[in-house]
């Protein structure tokens, strides 16, 4: 029986949607895609937003953790749920490809996986679900009221989309890449691929060395 979940054909409304909330972001920084002649990122450059500047989250042990937690790492950054059928495993599979991609150079990366559904993604759901794609990543979790606003700060979209008797949910796509500093440094599309991810990770970490 297939899994309650992200379905397909809403996909492209959701990419709208991400698309949408990095635009108002950084044409709040005065500028669209903003890439340094210097290091040009394959991800958009949204250093220097004034959002998505902490968080105070759950891990599946019931400890608080945030962002200064991960200091001396990058850290990338996903909202989504565990029963997601698509989105969210393309993400987090991503995710572990740029892991091995970056060679040793991977215990300096943080993959960090936020739910929009603690309803039904307990602690246990969450430690079992991240570490099916790599033992490093971490899945993070809150109330109610505390994803809500998370979520608003870090401009990402979710709701309940009734399926019969049980429910899936639309959420933003986009993924955040912190620097080793914990500052907030580029959005990154659904669409784009592991390799350029990595090198754009690579970059931040070779700045921060």
């Amino acid at each position: 029986m297939r899994q309650a979940g992200c379905p397909s054909a809403p996909l492209n409304r959701r990419d709208a949607l991400s698309r949408a909330a990095v635009s108002v972001a950084l044409l709040a920084l005065s500028g669209c895609e903003r890439r340094s002649a210097e290091a040009p990122f394959q991800s958009i450059d949204v250093s220097g937003a004034e959002w998505g500047r902490d968080f105070r989250l759950q891990d599946a042990d019931g400890r608080t953790v945030q962002l200064a937690d991960f200091r001396g790492r990058c850290v990338l950054l996903f909202f989504g749920f565990t029963r997601c059928p698509d989105v969210c495993p393309t993400a987090l599979s991503r995710a572990a490809a740029v892991m091995q991609r970056l060679g040793a150079q991977a215990t300096k990366l943080q993959v960090i996986f936020v739910t929009v559904d603690p309803e039904r993604d307990t602690p246990a759901v969450l430690r079992e679900y991240t570490r099916a794609f790599h033992p490093s990543f971490i899945g993070l979790y809150a109330d109610l009221a505390t994803t809500a606003s998370t979520a608003k700060a870090f401009k990402v979209f979710y709701q309940k989309v009734p399926t019969g008797g049980s429910y899936t949910m639309d959420h933003t796509a986009t993924s955040y890449v912190f620097d080793p500093t914990g500052r907030l440094r580029l959005a990154v599309r659904h669409e784009q691929d592991a390799a350029s991810l990595a090198a754009d990770v690579a970059r931040l970490l070779e700045a921060g060395s």
